[in-house]
C-alpha cells in the first residue's frame, strides 16, 4: 500500500458509539479534522453547539433520509444530496429528522471523542431512573426536545443553551431514591408518599455533584420550584430560580400534563396550554410560556 494512503471497505471504522436513537462512527481522522457517518431515527431533534474554537467548520451531507432544519429565517426541508455547515457558529442550531437519516459528518476539529463520552455519561447515569419507571426515559427526551427548543428560541448564551440540555436529561435521576410502590402507585399519594417525591430534586442535585456535571446541579434542585414560592425543595420565588430551571419546568409540566399515567389520562395538548396559560405569571414566567405555546403552534401541535 501507498505510504499515506487509508482504504476502507463497508463497516469498518476506527471507532464508534452507538445509542437507542443514532450511530455515530468515526471513518477517518487526520491533522485534527474528523470524518464521520452519523445515522438518527426519525423523529428525533438534533443540536448543534457553538464550539470552543468559534472557526470549527463542521459539514453535513445528507446521504439517506430527509430532515427539517430551523433558522432564523424559517424552516429549510432537506434530502438526499443536500447538504449544510457551520462555521464561525454563534448559537445553537437544532435539526429535526423527518425520517430514519444518514449523515457524511466532517468536523475540522476533533469531537467524535467529546460526543461520545459526552452521551455515554449521561445516558449510563439516566439508564438508572429508567429502571425503576420506564416513563421516564421517553419523559426526559421529551423535555430536553422542549427545553433546548425553548432556550434557543430565547436567544440564551451558548452556556445556558448547553446547560439546558445536560439539565434537562438528567433532571429526573434523583427518582432512583423513590420506592418503587410510591413512584408507580396507580393511586393518589398520600402527604407522606409525597414528600418523598419531594426529595428528587434534592436527590439528583447530590448524585450531579459527584460526577462531570456538578456545575448544573443547581438546575437540577430547582426545576420544580415556581415564581410565587409554592414550589420545592426550598419554596425560591421569581429571580431566586435560574432561568434553565424555569424553562424546563415549563417543558416538563406541559410534557407530564398530556403523557397518559397509571393513574390518570394525559390532557390534550390544547388543555395543557390552557392550564400553562392559566398558571403564567403565577407558577411560570409568562415569557417561557409564550415561547412554548409559538413552538406547538409552529410544529402543528396547537392552531
Amino acid at each position: 500500500m501507498n505510504q499515506g494512503l487509508y482504504i476502507g471497505k463497508r463497516n469498518e471504522f476506527i471507532d464508534r458509539f452507538t445509542q437507542s436513537s443514532a450511530e455515530l462512527r468515526l471513518l477517518a481522522k487526520g491533522d485534527g479534522t474528523e470524518v464521520m457517518f452519523q445515522t438518527v431515527r426519525a423523529n428525533e431533534t438534533v443540536f448543534i453547539e457553538p464550539g470552543k474554537v468559534k472557526e470549527t467548520m463542521e459539514f453535513f451531507y445528507i446521504l439517506e433520509g430527509e430532515i427539517r432544519i430551523d433558522t432564523d429565517n424559517g424552516q429549510s426541508i432537506m434530502k438526499q444530496g443536500d447538504y449544510f455547515y457551520t462555521n464561525y457558529l454563534d448559537k445553537t442550531v437544532e435539526f429535526n429528522t423527518l425520517t430514519d437519516v444518514a449523515l457524511l459528518y466532517v468536523s475540522t476539529q476533533p469531537l467524535f471523542g467529546y460526543i461520545s463520552e459526552t452521551i455515554r455519561d449521561l445516558t449510563e447515569i439516566a439508564k438508572k431512573v429508567e429502571k425503576k419507571d420506564s416513563y421516564t426515559h421517553s419523559h426526559i427526551q421529551r423535555v430536553k426536545d422542549y427545553a433546548a427548543k425553548i432556550g434557543n428560541r430565547m436567544g440564551l448564551s451558548k452556556e445556558k443553551n448547553q446547560n439546558i440540555v445536560f439539565a434537562s436529561l438528567l433532571h429526573d435521576i434523583g427518582k432512583i431514591n423513590v420506592p418503587d410502590e410510591i413512584l408507580n402507585k396507580p393511586g393518589r399519594l398520600t402527604d407522606e408518599e409525597f414528600e418523598y417525591i419531594k426529595r428528587h430534586p434534592g436527590d439528583g442535585a447530590e448524585m450531579v455533584k459527584k460526577t462531570s456535571y456538578e456545575y448544573i446541579w443547581q438546575i437540577i434542585e430547582q426545576h420544580h420550584e415556581r415564581i410565587d414560592g409554592s414550589g420545592y425543595p426550598h419554596g425560591l420565588k421569581g429571580d431566586e430560580i435560574l432561568i434553565e430551571a424555569k424553562i424546563i419546568a415549563v417543558s416538563d409540566t406541559y410534557d407530564a400534563m398530556t403523557t397518559d399515567r397509571p393513574y390518570r389520562k394525559g390532557l390534550s395538548s390544547i388543555q395543557a396550554v390552557e392550564e400553562l396559560k392559566r398558571l403564567s405569571g403565577i407558577h411560570y414566567e409568562k415569557e417561557i410560556v409564550d415561547v412554548m405555546m409559538n413552538i406547538l403552534i409552529e410544529e402543528g401541535v396547537i392552531e
